[in-house]
């Protein structure tokens, strides 16, 4: 049995959108199209942007990248992370994605850059 992991999925959110709504809804959906098979294989998926997203609206966010929404978005992900075991790096480029990965790296966790990495997903 493969020990459970608890792996932030990181990819783009706002890069190469042009922040447009609904191609940042595609870069979610495209992270957690990996967070079935993270589960099925025993571990705890997470996207930050579940957590992040109905903050940012509790707290007021009219637009992305507004005051409240950059008060929210990448420090839950940053706390997040803190306590996850893994990174998964999906998709394109994006600074914060690469950020996550960065500091999962300082703090000594996995990064995994696809899947069939990941262990119990080969």
């Amino acid at each position: 049995m493969t020990t459970s992991l608890m792996i932030l999925i990181a990819g783009p959110y706002r890069s190469g959108t042009n922040d447009d709504p609904e191609k940042m809804a595609a870069n979610v959906h495209a992270m957690e199209s990996c967070a079935l098979p993270l589960f099925r294989a025993g571990h705890i998926p997470v996207v930050g942007e579940w957590l992040a997203l109905p903050l940012v609206g509790l707290a007021g966010s009219r637009r992305v990248g507004d005051a409240a929404f950059e008060e929210i978005f990448h420090p839950i992900a940053i706390r997040l992370l803190m306590r996850c075991d893994a990174v998964l790096r999906v998709g394109g480029p994006s600074h914060g994605a690469d950020h996550m990965v960065e500091l999962a790296r300082v703090r000594g966790l996995a990064v995994y850059h696809a899947l069939s990495e990941v262990p119990g997903c080969a």
